[in-house]
């Protein structure tokens, strides 16, 4: 029987079921070129522009076009991927075969189609993911699916921070009901004091991986229920504990419909940290075991990764919201009420102490892990009082540094250059180190050039995002016409984007306004600044950071020279980390955990400029870009912020600036240039999501599924 000729309409439907597509940058473009403005539109979602684009429209302009044989390459593409089984995993993996790990997370950053994230969490969880897809490792995602995701942010004409929300129409996302071996739509259901809560599953196809998504907003739910997961981080504390525990045990009831066992439990994070008690039910419900011989057990393949070193970044709930709606569970478990409170408690006695999340998810893994070297100092100071029998330097809780796809991250402009001077199929082994060593043969003009183009794209759209921010805000005719025309490519180009967080000091720079002027307005060397970010709903001081920043972008002495961009999501920071000559990091050390935004623009040729914290602390070698103070920390806060605000206006004027400027005959700062390649060089390998995802395997995955031995007496 001949084989049916699928149509490139049925070759492009089948790639857009699978977000595989979204860090193919060949595949990227044959959408841009199949309608630019109409790409742009739709905010780069390829669902939404195959629907204005029927079989025979797209036939049509694919031959004008010419974009057949790309098409029909890059589905070939898709199905070598899909079939391939010589991967890492396949090689290192093996174990997790028939029972894969199932990493838990409350948000995902993939694409800015699917909007479920927030920020550098999701986005992570995001990576872990994509790395994960390409290196063959058996693994099943499993998150919820917001109705109306995180918020859209406006400013206001007084700087202020505008929050709006709008529900996502599942028919325009990659996304499918999931479906039972008879075929039938996947409904779970969780039992609290005050009824059942009932989801749907969803399932998105991440490569090789598959995500579960649970989605409340069915007609079994009440009206309350049914708004469960509309918003991600919205609503109270009785709202956070009804999405965790749905999380949780709803998403290990969820892989169990679908047939799935997972050998390990990896909670990015301790929202989710309610799904090893659903474990534990089922070992002692199915198993026969008690409840102390199944915590032991379901323990041992737990895998705990904490985010935060902030106190206030660890969910905690009182004794009425827990027995609300974690009761009707520790009933089945055998728990009384002070019990299941102590199991969240860093001393089980103490009634006057709130569940958190976190000291659950430490007591349900054998294997925890901070996110950088220095997070993981913070953390065995943090957390000392589980395990006080132990020293600090004994405390198990160890590190895996965060990393970032380069597929994702890397612009395709500069992939050209690493296609050439790095061995084939360079980023199949991209966490290996010998790898990148062929990135010392790139020319100093061709590198530059380069990044020169990318700069001059983030200019452009930055310009874009400015005159359609002030048409909003009714701005004049004569700004708008000036916002078409702000920013200077020729000028060095700062940026910062992060959560508008008061740790995070998004204003460090500017608290000597009249040095911050003469930074700016130098004749001869002028900077200028690119700000974005959000802050929480609830977090007035960070609010009031963003307005400060806001009203130094409308003085009149820093306008064209300062901005910030409104509503900043993945395609803003695809642009940002791409395009910026340096990018600028100086929390409060040591709050940052670990940061990955500036590794991105390590990726696209950008250097940093950051403190001494996170990621930066095991980076920064001296020529790889640029740090500010010396890692020491006062213990007045204030007096800290003063030091760092001297060291960064030092490091700016007789370090950054001067070097950025001093340029050779030909136009070129060969010794900027010269730090460029050495950080792509000496930082692409080391964070990455590859080498990072690997190390989970290694350390965490492999002998947690293996069950290999682990000190029980860590346990607290």
């Amino acid at each position: 029987m001949a084989k049916t000729e699928h149509s490139i309409h049925d070759k492009l439907t089948h790639l857009i079921t699978n977000l595989w597509w979204s860090w193919q940058p060949d595949v990227t473009n044959i959408f841009r070129q199949i309608d630019p403005v109409l790409w742009s539109q739709v905010d780069h979602n390829p669902v939404l522009l195959l629907k204005e684009y029927p079989p025979d429209k797209l036939e049509q302009r694919a031959r004008e076009r010419m974009l057949h044989s790309s098409i029909n390459r890059a589905y070939r593409r898709w199905l070598q991927y899909q079939q391939a089984d010589d991967t890492w995993g396949g090689t290192h993996a093996g174990l997790l075969g028939h029972r894969p790990a199932a990493y838990f997370s409350a948000e995902f950053g993939l694409h800015e189609s699917l909007p479920i994230y927030s920020g550098g969490l999701g986005v992570l969880a995001g990576d872990h993911l994509k790395s994960a897809s390409d290196l063959g490792i058996p693994l099943v995602a499993v998150g919820l699916l917001y109705d109306e995701g995180y918020f859209s942010q406006r400013i206001d004409e007084a700087g202020w921070q505008q929050e709006s929300y709008s529900e996502i129409d599942t028919a325009t996302l990659p996304v499918q009901p999931a479906k039972s071996a008879d075929g039938k739509t996947i409904v779970i259901s969780v039992d609290t004091r005050a009824g059942k809560i009932y989801a749907q599953v969803w399932r998105v196809d991440v490569g090789r991986i598959p995500l579960i998504l649970l989605d409340t907003d069915i007609e079994e739910n009440s009206d309350e229920d049914r708004h469960l997961t509309a918003r991600l981080y919205g609503g109270d504390q009785r709202t956070r504990i009804r999405q965790e525990i749905m999380l949780g045990v709803g998403g290990v009831r969820a892989l169990e419909a679908l047939g799935i066992h997972p050998n390990v439990i990896h909670m990015n994070e301790g929202h989710s940290a309610f799904a090893p008690l659903e474990i534990v039910r089922n070992r002692m419900k199915n198993d026969g075991m008690t409840f102390d011989n199944a915590l032991r057990a379901t323990a041992a393949m737990g895998v705990f990764t904490t985010h935060t070193p902030v106190a206030a970044g660890h969910d905690r709930f009182d004794q009425g919201l827990v027995e609300e709606h974690v009761g009707p569970l520790a009933d089945e478990l055998g728990l009384s009420t002070d019990a299941l409170m102590g199991l969240g408690r860093v001393d089980p006695q103490n009634s006057g102490e709130s569940f958190c999340m976190t000291v659950l998810a430490f007591k349900f893994s054998r294997r925890a892990n901070a996110v950088s070297n220095l997070h993981g100092v913070v953390s065995r100071q943090m957390w000392a009082g589980l395990w006080p029998w132990r020293s600090e330097e004994e405390i198990p809780i160890g590190h895996i540094t965060n990393g970032v796809h380069v597929p994702t991250w890397l612009a395709a402009q500069m992939r050209v250059l690493y296609d050439r001077v790095l061995p084939a199929n360079w980023f199949l082994q991209s966490g290996q180190p010998e790898v990148w060593a062929g990135f010392d043969e790139v020319t100093p003009a061709e590198l530059w050039e380069t990044h020169l183009s990318l700069k001059n794209r983030l200019i452009a759209y930055s310009r874009m995002l400015l005159v359609k921010q002030a048409k909003r805000r009714g701005e004049s005719d004569s700004r708008i016409a000036e916002l078409n025309s702000v920013l200077d490519p020729e000028f060095l180009t700062i940026g910062f984007a992060r959560r508008f967080a008061p740790y995070k000091r998004t204003d460090l720079v500017m608290r000597d306004a009249e040095r911050f002027e003469k930074i700016i307005n130098d004749a001869d060397r002028p900077v200028q600044f690119i700000f974005a970010g959000k802050s929480h709903p609830a977090d007035e001081n960070g609010k009031a950071i963003l307005q400060r920043v806001f009203k130094i972008s409308q003085d009149s002495r820093f306008k064209n020279r300062v901005v910030i961009l409104e509503d900043y999501d993945i395609n803003l920071g695809r642009h940002l980390v791409q395009g910026v000559d340096v990018w600028l990091n100086n929390p409060r050390r040591p709050h940052e955990a670990s940061g990955t935004s500036g590794q991105k623009v390590v990726l696209n040729g950008g250097l940093n400029c950051s403190i001494l914290d996170g990621w930066w602390a095991e980076a920064f070698d001296g020529e790889n870009g640029f740090g500010i103070g010396n890692g020491l920390i006062h213990v007045d806060s204030d007096v800290q912020d003063e030091r760092d605000a001297e060291n960064l206006h030092d490091v700016l004027v007789n370090q950054v600036i001067p070097l950025y400027y001093d340029r050779d005959d030909d136009d070129l700062p060969q010794e900027w240039i010269k730090r460029m390649k050495h950080a792509v060089r000496t930082l692409g390998w080391r964070f990455n999501a590859d080498r990072m995802v690997m190390d989970y395997v290694n350390e965490s995955y492999i002998p947690a599924a293996g069950g290999l031995s682990c000190d029980m007496k860590a346990m607290p």
